[in-house]
């Protein structure tokens, strides 16, 4: 196994090297590439990422990452990077339309966390921001980050939705971002824009996810509710690669695209190997439901390739990277709440 990441820095570069696929996606695409919702859990990694990879096609420009960056400190991480930093609220007009002109766009602005509730919110930046967005990148190619909650829940042996499978949606979050996904395809439809639509679950970062959750309470001896008992996960890396090269599919009408690992993980057996690992007993709560939010890849993966970090790479990182008292983000996933989303 390649040895865990000990730092940020080793972190974030592990995580922004970008393949030799991604490198062939950049050098494939005329013009100029933007990142927007860039401050958000993943941006500055896609960010990162094109920037590495438009250097190896030996492509000097640098990527556009817009966000509003009311944190200094973030700010200046993408400032040092060598990236180009634009200060924008993506839902107040005059600032959108103001923003500069790109010819490929990675669209990652939406709210995720702690929004069940507050509908006025999901509404204005999950759907109203998006035409604005939509409007003034009318003639870009353009991938929107989505989530795999669309889909209704199925069971384990279904293998996971496939992108034919009718989106229901359940939960407000869930709905918020159905409803985005309309924007960008009924703009698809009337602009001829061409769009991918990345419908991603669960990207695994070792600050926050769906492992960390599970390692994290069993770590601490906390209970573990199994109840949501399955879920998919891919390393931050393998899901941001694949992001980058879902522009070369951008189309109209709009392309559906569903991103994460090859394998369903039993949430109870997850509990167990990182116990194994760190010699305790986990605290099982509930009863597994016979069914999950799940996702079956394998179409991006015949596009893209197979994710390259195995599901016992990522488990050993996560759990070194527990060990050390690394940092986290302290954003839970909630993927255990049948309905919230993530």
């Amino acid at each position: 196994m390649i040895p865990a990441p000990t730092t940020i820095k080793e972190l974030d570069d592990l995580i922004s090297t970008p393949t030799e696929r991604v490198v062939e996606t950049v050098r494939n695409l005329d013009g100029r590439f933007a990142v927007l919702g860039a401050g958000g859990k993943m941006g500055f990694h896609i960010s990162l990422m094109l920037q590495r990879a438009l250097h190896t096609a030996g492509r000097g420009e640098p990527v556009i990452a817009i966000s509003r960056f009311g944190d200094a400190a973030k700010r200046r991480q993408f400032e040092d990077a060598g990236l180009e930093v634009v200060a924008a609220d993506l839902a107040e007009p005059d600032q959108v339309a103001a923003l500069p002109d790109a010819a490929n766009v990675i669209s990652l602005a939406a709210i995720k966390f702690g929004t069940n509730g507050r509908p006025d919110l999901l509404r204005r930046i999950n759907v109203d921001t998006s035409q604005l967005v939509t409007d003034r990148y009318r003639d870009s190619r353009i991938v929107m980050l989505s989530t795999g909650c669309v889909y209704p829940f199925v069971t384990p042996e279904s293998g996971g939705c496939t992108e034919a499978t009718p989106a229901s949606a359940p939960g407000e979050y869930a709905q918020s971002r159905l409803s985005q996904e309309n924007v960008f395809a009924e703009a698809s439809m009337r602009n001829g824009t061409r769009v991918a639509m990345v419908r991603l679950n669960y990207s695994i970062d070792l600050r926050y996810g769906v492992l960390l959750d599970v390692a994290h309470k069993v770590y601490n001896k906390q209970p573990l509710d199994v109840t949501m008992g399955y879920a998919n996960v891919i390393w931050q890396g393998d899901a941001v690669a694949h992001i980058i090269q879902a522009l070369q599919v951008a189309d109209s009408p709009a392309v559906p695209l569903n991103v994460t690992g090859p394998e369903i993980i039993r949430i109870r057996e997850l509990a167990h190997a990182f116990g194994k690992r760190f010699g305790v007993t986990p605290k099982i709560t509930g009863t597994e439901e016979n069914t999950a939010w799940l996702n079956n890849a394998s179409k991006s993966h015949g596009l893209f390739g197979p994710p390259n970090v195995s599901l016992e790479q990522m488990i050993e990182w996560v759990a070194c990277w527990l060990e050390q008292g690394g940092e986290t983000l302290d954003k839970p996933t909630h993927f255990e709440a049948r309905g919230q989303g993530y």
